[in-house]
């Protein structure tokens, strides 16, 4: 066990009387309960008895598995659970593909699952990518967490892997994820907003949950404002367990890498993109894969003993903390091609149904308290959505290996179960489903001890340390849009209190990005600093965090688009496009109408994209290529004006020849190192490859 998870619960009760002010109370893990503003009515379950903590889940020890006996935990999640049919309450909004996995080194000595050790073995996955808060009609690029799930249909069945493009989540404990959707969700009384989460629930909820501060840093970040969803990380969240031939464990995080690396947009392109085309990336991914560019991912894992776990500066069952690669390297074993796309959207993408609880021998849980109530949450919202026990036959769901047991009927059966047996054991059928000690799923061996109680272990109370680190780990211009994006969120919050409060919290990140955000909020002072419940550590900054830092030096996977427009030079718009496609990007034809234009050798171009309707914020660059006639009709044209203005201030690569260049002085955009002539395809490549993050002073006012 953690040696820091062996302290006894009067430190963790002597914490819980912290108050740091009048109005409110600190609790064993750092959440702040409101008690000012006189009586309240008792909280009870749906059969009338008072809860005595709504925070944590009954376990067995402070760290030890949560017990299936917590009726508290199971009413309030089921009922969760249930509250929406058909539409998934969370992660409605997704796009899945089917593909395969690779294994390219085996982990034998590590695991039994086949999947892990037998290197070269393609095995079929389903993936689905999405975001959390909107529903199912709700835009693609909100800022937002973005899940990550695989299903692989393994040789011993469906294992399902089952995370988001961010590492850590906002609380600790599995109760207490239906307070933190019906936060983020549209306030009930109005139905808005959707899918944000600049509104005063949300960050009420915030404000009192210090726990989730790391959290916030992360969604507050570019993270959750994807270029593509084919650029995007994936984490497994929790700490598993792999079993190996002898019963010896070792735990391991789950991490997938994309070979097209991480690649954002910026608050302000996110906002036009959404209205230009709100199925921005489910049409990306589609047109990738129906050019034959499979998104490609590396499989990474960081394994790790319990005597090494005891030596962390945290504790790797507490989901809000990440384990830094500079502390445990990646190992990369495989890797994920996504290259058919689904037949049906509903039949596959809506019907699929992921369970954290569906993994193979060789596989195990950690004692993670809010993968334990994931365990039990998923299979139960598949219930409801899919209207019965029988949803793994639907053919998404259904294993691609063998499968049999003894279960019968129900709503839906799909397949025809024949024979007088349907028990086990029995003597009456040679060949009905046995039991297979030597080869079937064995759950690790470990010892649990301790008084079962409501009590969060102390090794969980530091909300701050990771946070800080996840800040000070980012490159100047990431805390900027940190800072901003945390003043535009909180500027959408009605009521001061809960501004102050977290800009508070953020005092214990990093004072300098409190100054930034009080600033931009106009507060006369900084609010004060809530109490903390364990010390704010110093902890190495982690490069591997940044995104501008780590960006990939390649075009592949982007998209540029050409404007073009009557006499436009044929030979240049050919020059740029070969350079463009030879460097992976793909490349779209702008006109003012779709049929197209004819060049300056009389030959028609056709058109990918009406300007009005194909703005600059769907590429990754553009170029402009205008004969005199067809920049003086554009000058006059808003369409044009804008792709010009938006593509220089979201900071991206603009080759223009001599008619280009007269859009833009009619633009008033300036000249700078992004601003290339399209007669040197080079230097158009190597601009287009990055953002002009230069630029960015000289077109937005950040925080």
């Amino acid at each position: 066990m953690n040696k820091d998870n062996t302290m006894n619960s009067g430190k963790q009760n002597q914490e819980k009387g912290l108050n740091p002010n009048e109005d409110s109370q600190v609790g064993a893990g750092g959440e702040l309960h409101q008690i000012a503003g006189g009586d309240h009515p008792v909280l009870t379950t749906n059969q009338g008895i008072p809860i005595s903590d709504n925070q944590n889940s009954l376990r067995a020890n402070p760290v030890g598995p949560t017990l299936l006996e917590d009726f508290v935990l199971r009413e309030k999640i089921t009922h969760f659970d249930h509250e929406r049919i058909p539409e998934r309450i969370v992660h409605a909004r997704g796009t899945g593909v089917h593909g395969f996995f690779e294994l390219t080194e085996s982990l034998k000595n590590y695991t039994t699952a086949k999947i892990l050790t037998e290197v070269g073995e393609r095995t079929p996955v389903f993936t689905r990518i999405s975001t959390v808060a909107g529903g199912a009609g709700s835009i693609d690029t909100p800022r937002d967490v973005r899940g990550f799930a695989v299903k692989f249909y393994t040789k011993e069945g469906n294992w399902d892997l089952v995370g988001n493009n961010i590492p850590v989540f906002f609380i600790q404990d599995a109760i207490k994820f239906p307070d933190l959707v019906h936060a983020v969700k549209m306030e009930p009384d109005r139905a808005f907003p959707q899918a944000a989460t600049a509104h005063d629930t949300f960050w009420d909820y915030i404000s009192l949950t210090p726990e989730s501060m790391h959290m916030v840093m992360w969604i507050m970040s570019d993270r959750t404002l994807p270029r593509s969803l084919r650029m995007i990380e994936g984490f497994g969240v929790h700490s598993f367990r792999l079993i190996n031939e002898a019963g010896h464990s070792t735990f391991v995080k789950f991490h997938w890498r994309p070979k097209l690396g991480l690649q954002s947009t910026i608050w302000d392109e996110a906002v036009k993109i959404s209205g230009a085309d709100p199925d921005f990336h489910r049409r990306d991914m589609f047109e990738a894969i129906t050019a034959g560019n499979f998104p490609e991912w590396e499989f990474a894992v960081q394994l790790f003993t319990q005597e090494e776990a005891d030596r962390f500066p945290f504790d790797h069952l507490d989901p809000t903390k990440l384990i830094p690669e500079e502390l445990v390297p990646l190992k990369v074993i495989g890797r994920m091609v996504l290259d058919r796309w689904p037949n049906n959207f509903f039949a596959e993408t809506e019907q699929v149904a992921y369970c954290p609880g569906n993994i193979v021998p060789g596989i195990d849980f950690s004692n993670d308290p809010l993968l334990q109530g994931r365990l039990f949450s998923y299979i139960d919202t598949q219930l409801s959505r899919l209207g019965s026990p029988n949803f793994h036959q639907i053919p998404i769901n259904a294993p691609k290996c063998p499968f049999g047991n003894h279960q019968r009927d129900g709503h839906m059966r799909m397949d025809q179960p024949v024979g007088r047996v349907a028990y086990e054991p029995n003597s009456l059928s040679g060949n009905s489903p046995r039991e297979t000690p030597a080869n079937g799923f064995h759950t690790a061996m470990v010892k649990e001890t301790g008084d079962k109680s409501r009590i969060r272990s102390a090794s969980f109370a530091d909300h701050y340390s990771q946070a800080r680190q996840f800040y000070l780990s980012q490159t100047a211009l990431e805390q900027a849009h940190i800072a901003s994006a945390l003043v535009f969120e909180l500027s959408k919050v009605e009521h001061v209190h809960i501004r102050e409060a977290i800009v508070g919290h953020m005092r214990h990140v990093d004072e300098d990005l409190a100054q930034r955000v009080a600033a931009g909020l106009a507060f006369e002072k900084l609010p004060p600093k809530p109490v903390a419940a364990a010390t704010v550590k110093e902890m190495k900054p982690s490069p591997a965090l940044q995104i501008i830092g780590k960006m990939k030096d390649t075009l592949k996977g982007r998209a540029v688009g050409i404007l073009i427009a009557e006499g436009s030079d044929g030979a240049v718009i050919k020059k740029i496009n070969k350079a463009v496609t030879d460097a992976g990007a793909t490349v779209k034809i702008i006109a003012p109408k779709v049929g197209g234009v004819k060049l300056d050798t009389g030959s028609m171009l056709e058109a990918d994209g009406q300007l009005a309707g194909t703005p600059s914020v769907l590429f990754d660059a553009v170029a402009v290529i205008l004969s005199d006639e067809g920049a003086k009709a554009l000058s006059k044209e808003s369409a044009a004006i804008d792709f010009v203005r938006d593509a220089f201030g979201h900071l991206k690569a603009i080759a223009v020849d001599k008619g280009g260049q007269a859009l833009l002085r009619t633009a008033n955009i300036p000249q700078d190192t992004g601003v290339v002539d399209a007669n040197d395809k080079n230097a158009f490549i190597t601009a287009a490859k990055t953002r002009q993050w230069g630029r960015e002073k000289s077109v937005r006012t950040l925080s």
